[in-house]
């Protein structure tokens, strides 16, 4: 009983071991456990200050690079205005284009700072307000007011806003810098702490590797060498476990940020693509519509020019009138030709008015069935309740024919053609450069055989077509493009190989009552031919422009009496009592055409007014129009002659009421 009660104590003694062993290693491994997950939260909270740090750093670097760009934009106009250089003024729209980026990043990231994002807020106010003042006197410059766009320029240098930006400037960078004081303080103090926890840690692990020393000693004397062995080797399998977990993990969440950064580098790249197209077609439209409005005018020239020697020419000169035709049908083409730039330049003079677009597509119906063939089936449908829009019904009609004549030819002569007219309300950004609002939408669908994307990507280029050589311009759709975009609209063209093509012109609504029903196109347009040498004064920059109207209307039996600027005009009207008729170019040196007419209004209410135009730019909306005859250049002498009865009917009519 003696050996039996001695054995019991001398198996309680491993026992206990093992015990105090296993409850030593548990303490141990929760420690060290307690230890790993406040390293980690640790160096988390010194990698998020880091992150801020850095961000205020991004905030601060960007703030200056707004100023520099809006510095550099400002001296470039400054050098351009003084050398007056126009090739050089396109700097500053370069340069405050690069501002106006620039603020767009900082506003994302300030997107968390509200009291930054107001101060970002006042900021850009303040910067399309002075982009406005100073793209004024770019303006005046490009069209040769170099005294304007100085004087202009200047008031903009003494302007308040001058100091305001500066301030603005100035207050988010010491905001940022105060922000940064304190990320810089929170960084040390994180990376103190996990230099603290890594200390404590390792003086921990030399803890643990000692307490593991005495517990083997202690379990040397309980246990044989082989339980000893086999408890470390589980132990450090659970080790390995632990690390393969937390690896494997990490490998997770490192390939999640990868795939994150990945799509947002996509995404990025292909809105960078886009805004590049855009500021190729925007520097492609006015380099487009000034080369058209000087060919306008050289093309005013030869028209009239070619005219006069027609009606010169006698019947025995047939071969030489033979030449005068060709010439003549060249110089029509190219007109025309012109015209479609100066549409795809939004220079080409629009006359809007309120019209509904389901009656006038419905009206097309015969136009459109004699134009694309009766192999093609025409399917029209609008909303009974469609909104009025404010657009130029010529150049709608011009624009839907186009289509048509476009769809025909994808579909090979053959098919079905679908029209629509409908009521869209969209939100901000919905459609391409369309902000939020009602918009009318007229589609025009064909299941040809579609574009592939390389085509999509240069449909509205000018001069690009798919068509051979000899059967098309490619000003079609760069024509559409241009006139959508200034009726204050936008043309989208959704289309996929071997399904067919659809192009939506979106049309903003207008809220005035619909324009009065036009007369017939066919009705008999009466021109009356003038009783006396009636005196008519021409007021054109252009000398070639204006010798050549002045011989057309001596041709038609006027007396022209020329000038070359607004100016000499109210000299010439002051002077003279028998001028009947005003023809007037609308941009001019100085004084523009509709601020003449306001000029000699007051004093000359009875005196009739033709203004003679090819470009609108910045003087030509529609608006300065009113009231008033419109003749587009380049013309001929029929058309001078109807336009020049026309004002003088229209004055005659107006003096008797």
């Amino acid at each position: 009983m003696a050996e039996g009660g001695d054995f019991a104590r001398a198996d309680a003694g491993p026992l206990r071991a093992r015990i105090l062993a296993g409850l030593f290693t548990l303490l141990a491994a929760l420690l060290l456990a307690a230890l790993i997950i406040l390293v980690q939260r640790s160096t988390e909270e010194r990698d998020a200050a880091q992150a801020r740090r850095q961000h205020s750093f991004n905030v601060i670097l960007l703030t200056g690079e707004v100023d520099g760009a809006m510095a550099r934009a400002e001296a470039a106009l400054g050098r351009a205005i003084i050398n007056t250089d126009r090739e050089k003024g396109t700097l500053f729209y370069d340069e405050w284009q690069t501002a106006g980026t620039k603020l767009s990043r900082l506003r994302s990231l300030m997107r968390d700072d509200p009291p930054q994002l107001a101060r970002l807020d006042a900021l850009q106010a303040l910067y399309d307000k002075r982009g406005d003042e100073l793209r004024d006197a770019a303006t005046r410059l490009n069209y040769k007011q170099n005294s304007a766009a100085l004087s202009i320029f200047g008031h903009a240098g003494r302007s308040d806003d001058v100091l305001d930006i500066a301030l603005l400037l100035r207050q988010i960078i010491d905001s940022e810098r105060v922000l940064l004081d304190e990320r810089d303080s929170q960084a040390l103090a994180s990376s103190y702490r996990s230099n603290l926890m890594t200390k404590m840690m390792s003086a921990v692990g030399a803890v643990l590797m000692l307490s593991a020393i005495a517990a083997g000693w202690m379990l040397v004397t309980a246990l044989n060498e082989r339980r000893i062995a086999n408890e470390e080797t589980l132990a450090e399998l659970d080790r390995a476990m632990a690390l393969e977990r937390a690896v494997a993990q990490r490998t997770e969440e490192l390939s999640t940020a990868n795939r994150r950064l990945l799509a947002e580098a996509a995404t990025r790249e292909e809105a960078e693509a886009k805004l590049r197209q855009v500021q190729k077609m925007e520097a492609v439209g006015q380099l487009t519509g000034g080369i058209a409005h000087d060919f306008n005018n050289m093309l005013a020239v030869v028209i009239g020019g070619l005219e006069l020697a027609r009606k010169r020419v006698t019947e025995q000169a047939a071969e030489a009138s033979r030449h005068i035709e060709s010439a003549m049908d060249g110089a029509t083409r190219a007109a025309t030709l012109t015209r479609r730039l100066l549409t795809f330049a939004r220079a080409e003079p629009l006359m809007p008015q309120a019209i509904d677009a389901g009656r006038l597509i419905h009206g097309m119906q015969d136009l459109i069935d004699r134009t694309i063939g009766e192999r093609i089936e025409v399917r029209m449908a609008a909303e009974p309740k469609l909104w009025p829009v404010w657009i130029d019904p010529f150049q709608l009609e011009n624009a839907i024919l186009n289509l048509c004549v476009n769809a025909r030819d994808a579909m090979g002569g053959a098919g079905i053609l679908d029209m629509s007219a409908t009521n869209e309300r969209l939100a901000d950004g919905a459609i391409g450069v369309l902000g939020k609002g009602d918009y009318v939408r007229i589609a025009v669908t064909d299941n040809g055989k579609g574009m592939s994307q390389a085509v999509l990507d240069r449909v509205f280029e000018p001069f690009f077509t798919t068509k051979p050589v000899g059967e098309g311009t490619g000003l079609g759709l760069s024509q559409i493009f241009g006139f959508a975009r200034q009726s204050g609209g936008d043309v989208i063209l959704r289309s996929r190989e071997g399904e067919g093509t659809t192009v939506s012109l979106y049309l903003p609504r207008h809220k005035g009552e619909l324009a009065a029903a036009e007369p017939a196109a066919d009705a008999p347009v009466i021109v009356s031919q003038p009783t006396a040498r009636e005196t008519i004064l021409v007021v054109e920059d252009d000398i070639r422009v204006r010798s050549a109207t002045g011989e057309a209307l001596a041709e038609l039996g006027y007396e022209p009496l020329l000038c070359d600027s607004g100016d000499e005009a109210i000299v010439l009207l002051g002077a003279r009592d028998d001028i009947r008729l005003m023809i007037t170019d609308v941009l001019m040196p100085g004084m523009t055409g509709p601020e003449l007419v306001s000029a000699v209004r007051p004093r000359h209410p009875d005196l009739a007014v033709l203004f003679v135009t090819g470009y609108v730019g910045e003087a030509g909306e529609a608006e300065s129009f009113a009231g008033h005859d419109v003749l587009r250049k380049p013309y001929t002498l029929a058309g001078l002659s109807s336009a020049v009865s026309t004002a003088l009917l229209s004055s005659e009519k107006l003096a008797s009421v």
